[in-house]
């Protein structure tokens, strides 16, 4: 009951189809409920007496129960499918808004391709189930109920087989649910486990082909296969017992009342029309507990994925949007007080570990460190992409807590380590900086970022489709598309996290000289491997371990730090190879 409250929230949009559809359902069980009573009738008075205008009269009315219980069917089938398609619409759209409001560390939790399958395969099984379930869930039980008060009406004795069955076949259904319930979680997740070699294996299709590892791969995506389909069959083998169990005990039953029905006809105390009539309620009886026990299959199925769409639901964000109207970036000034962090609450260990940096606005300042130093880490506390398990982080003096994340994180443009270009032209990857920004501010952001060099050798030039993830353009043409799309949001704060990693250093110190001039005010903070894209930032921060190992310019560190010395030396060598 507690999910049934839980997602009727989504529900009120379409509770009017739903309404008429039950009305329609009910109605249409109502005419299907008279037409054995009226052949009854035709049986004991018109075919008994030879009447035969009384047969066709009957038969006509037969015939008009019969259409108008087809045209409500059609109904209820229109109002059904609008509402199992609307509930799963809106539970989508709630589920894609709460996945896109978690922080990195909220998105850690879950795997992308277990996501995926929540956000789709599950919410497609609770739609199913309002599709499927909704008409035999109401025709089920009120079909059972009327049935067998008719079955008493035209004979208490015969009817008092049902009471007998009924119970049994309760007991069929309760160990049938019970064991089928945990199947249907199981094979949910063995969907996931499909959708993440699938996704991978796409994700990863150059790689996989440039060593050969097809092979491989296909292997890989046959066991998880074989397992989806192992766990599939042990639920569909188990669910299927529901109909043979049913049929066995319903089918026993309709073999009692024809044998104890007969001895009654031949006593005279049961007319052959009366005993039709009654096999008909039986039938209903049958196809009515079929019904109830396909639904509760059904309802067993779809409570597994509504378990997994509320964990989505209940996952506690990390972040909580502040309420400050007043609070807007206005410099662009940076300040680690004190800052740790830790990836999982509770671990031994912190990845950044009591940082102690100030960034004055308008400064360039670069950070440089080992594989495993925890640079782009450090930087992504700045937008509350993660959030500092210790201490603060301040942007213009005031705690980034205090911001609306909307604002924070629109002052702030972060070109991240990996370069990320979406479906659609190079203009409308562009404009993910500022939406309506002409074509002499997109030429412009472009000249900055060094991406005049090589637009005009584009088929379609900024009318390129750059297809999915950008495939069409190099990994540095990657970069330079992703830079001017920041320098398109005019930021406060400009974040370039190894960002020139692929382009040249020609080209790198193009965009250096660019961005001095384009972006004068704004703090620039450059994540580089290479000493020579920060050898001219105002300060450089040497990180170690997660922690600050010295600060000063190239000159003052060369002299006292031996890290930043070794690098440096380390890369002259590689270049005088």
């Amino acid at each position: 009951m507690d999910i049934i409250r839980r997602f009727s929230v989504y529900f009120h949009k379409y509770r009017v189809y739903a309404v008429l559809a039950v009305i329609c359902i009910v109605v249409e069980m109502a005419f299907e409920l008279i037409i054995p009573l009226i052949m009854a009738d035709l049986i004991d008075i018109g075919v008994a007496n030879g009447d035969t205008a009384f047969i066709f009269r009957q038969g006509a009315l037969m015939c008009l129960c019969a259409v108008l219980a087809l045209i409500l069917g059609i109904g209820s089938a229109r109002f059904v499918a609008a509402c199992g398609n609307g509930l799963a619409a809106e539970i989508r759209k709630a589920e894609y808004a709460k996945i896109q409001s978690f922080s990195f560390a909220n998105r850690d939790r879950f795997r992308t391709e277990s996501l995926v399958t929540r956000l789709t395969s599950d919410v497609t099984t609770i739609q199913n189930a309002i599709i499927s379930g909704m008409r035999p869930g109401v025709r089920g039980p009120f079909m059972m109920v009327m049935s067998i008060a008719m079955g008493f009406a035209i004979n208490p004795k015969l009817a008092v087989i049902f009471l007998i069955a009924a119970p049994v076949l309760a007991i069929f259904l309760v160990q049938i649910v019970r064991r089928v319930g945990p199947l249907y979680s199981t094979m949910q997740g063995a969907i996931d486990q499909v959708n993440r070699v699938v996704q991978e294996n796409l994700t990863a299709i150059r790689i996989v082909k440039a060593y050969v590892r097809g092979d491989y791969e296909s292997e890989k995506f046959g066991e998880v296969n074989d397992n989806l389909k192992s766990v599939s069959t042990r639920s569909f083998s188990t669910a299927v017992l529901n109909m043979p169990a049913m049929q066995f005990v319903m089918y026993t039953t309709i073999l009692c009342i024809l044998w104890i029905g007969g001895g009654m006809i031949r006593t005279g105390d049961l007319q052959v029309g009366k005993l039709t009539g009654f096999l008909s309620y039986v039938l209903q009886v049958l196809n009515s507990l079929m019904m109830i026990s396909n639904v509760f299959l059904l309802l067993t199925r779809a409570g597994a994925s509504a378990h997994r769409i509320l964990e989505v639901f209940d996952e506690p964000l990390d972040l909580a949007d502040a309420d400050g109207a007043n609070a807007v970036v206005e410099h662009g000034s940076v300040r680690f007080e004190h800052v740790s962090f830790q990836y999982r609450t509770g671990s031994a260990n912190y990845v950044l570990s009591d940082i102690n940096l100030d960034i004055k606005a308008g400064e360039t300042v670069g950070i440089i460190g080992g594989t495993g130093s925890s640079k782009s880490t450090l930087v992504q506390l700045i937008p509350r992409l993660y959030e500092a398990t210790k201490g603060t982080v301040y942007v213009d003096g005031r705690p980034v807590r205090e911001y609306p994340l909307a604002h924070l994180r629109d002052a702030i443009a972060m070109v991240l380590q990996k370069n990320t270009l979406f479906s659609g032209t190079v203009k409308d990857n562009l404009r993910w900086g500022k939406a309506d920004a002409t074509d002499a501010e997109i030429e412009e952001a472009c000249r900055v970022a060094c991406v005049d060099e090589f637009i005009g050798r584009l088929d379609n030039g900024y009318d390129t489709d750059l297809g999915q993830g950008g495939v069409n353009v190099s990994g540095g043409q990657k970069q330079r598309l992703c830079i001017a799309r920041a320098i398109l949001k005019k930021p406060k704060v400009l974040i370039l996290d190894d960002s020139t990693s692929a382009v040249d250093m020609v080209t790198e110190a193009k965009l250096r000289e660019g961005l001095a001039k384009c972006l004068p005010d704004t703090t620039k903070i450059i994540i580089a491997q290479r000493i020579s894209s920060v050898l001219h930032a105002d300060k450089i921060v040497v990180l170690n371990d997660g922690r600050i190992d010295a600060v000063g310019d190239h000159w003052s560190l060369m002299e006292s730090n031996e890290i930043y010395r070794d690098i440096y030396q380390s890369q002259q060598e590689g270049a005088g190879l």
